[in-house]
Order: C-alpha cells, then structure tokens, then sequence
C-alpha cells in the first residue's frame, strides 16, 4: 500500500472481474495507445499482478509466464520466468505503479521457485527496468511493430 495522492496495492489476479480489469487497462495501454493488435492481448496461461486503488478502479497490471509457457521468452532455461505486458493507466503514470507491480511479479516468481526474471522492454523502457535491476542483452528486436530489448534481473 502506497501513502500520498493515490492509495493502491498490487496484488495477484483473484477471479474473473479482476483478470477483466487487467485486460482492460492493457486494451487501452497497448491497443489504444501504442496500436498493438488486439488478437495478442489475450492470455489465460499466466499469472496475472493487478494494481487496484482504494476505491477499485485497476490502475496497472503485469504477467509472469513460467515454465513451458515461458521457455520461448527465456531461452528455455526452466529456473527463469517471464514478466510480461506491464501496463499502467494513464493517470496513475509517474507514481510508483509500474515499480510496485514489477516487484510483485518478483515476488510470484519467487513462489514459484523461480531465481530470475526475464523480459521485453520497449527500448524507451529501458532505464525504468535498469533501476529495477535488469540488465540488457542480446540485440534490439521488432515485437508488434515496436523496438524491444530482452532484459534480465536474478531474484
């Protein structure tokens, strides 16, 4: 729980309404915003964070993918897991959403035995995860039309 202008806690997905919420606030981040296809949103075969404030509206949500499900984004390592489709709204940008879900999804990849975290940063993104911990690797690719770089941070 945060103090200050907008009180929140990120938390795992709980049922159908939240995993609903998350899906909306990454239809508007990434569909509406940044003209991701719509068809890629849509993944069941994850464990969701979502950051909800005091009053329930979603104002941010992440993905870990592990195991099978994430062997194609970690180069199959099975130790490894993959934070994904970090989203926070528009109006709940700049106040540590971002920052507090990636620590959550830390924490579910903990759970799940898991000793390192990685992932696709937008290249604009980048120094937000560097201050987080990952470190960059590999070369820049193209992921639905936006340049990505892979990322890594041991937990």
């Amino acid at each position: 729980m945060t103090a200050g202008p907008l009180a929140y806690t990120t938390r795992p997905v709980a049922d159908e309404q939240d995993r609903a919420a998350c899906f909306q606030v990454r239809k508007e981040v990434f569909v509406g915003e940044q003209n991701v296809p719509e068809e890629i949103e849509y993944d069941a075969d994850a464990l969701h964070v979502i950051a909800v404030a005091a009053d329930g509206t979603a104002l941010g949500t992440g993905r870990l993918l592990h195991g099978p499900a994430a062997a194609s984004h970690t180069g199959g390592v099975p130790a490894v897991g993959s934070l994904g489709r970090l989203a926070v709204s528009k109006e709940a940008r700049g106040l540590g959403v971002g920052a507090a879900l990636v620590r959550a999804i830390e924490d579910a990849a903990r759970s799940q035995g898991l000793t390192a975290v990685d992932l696709h940063a937008q290249t604009h993104a980048l120094r937000f995860y560097e201050r987080l911990g990952y470190e960059p690797y590999g070369p820049e690719f193209m992921d639905a039309g936006i340049p990505h770089r892979a990322m890594r941070r041991t937990i």
